[in-house]
């Protein structure tokens, strides 16, 4: 999959993130993928999955897949 272009990409906080501002996840609609970064480093990595595994990787999330 090749890297999405991220210029002028409006990131929005996840409604799931604490309010202290130090757990942020930050998503992204792109064409095509769903993107997410960690707020803390918005010139680092991105995550972007094509949108039907993403859906799947929130499925699995919400039912308690992943808890620690």
């Amino acid at each position: 999959m090749e890297k999405p272009a991220l210029s002028g990409v409006v990131w929005r906080k996840s409604s799931h993130s604490g309010s202290s501002g130090g757990e942020c996840v930050e998503v992204a609609l792109l064409d095509g993928v769903n993107a997410m970064r960690d707020s803390k480093d918005p010139e680092g990595d991105v995550l972007s999955l094509e949108r039907d595994v993403w859906a799947a990787m929130v499925s699995q999330i919400k039912r308690g897949a992943y808890d620690l």
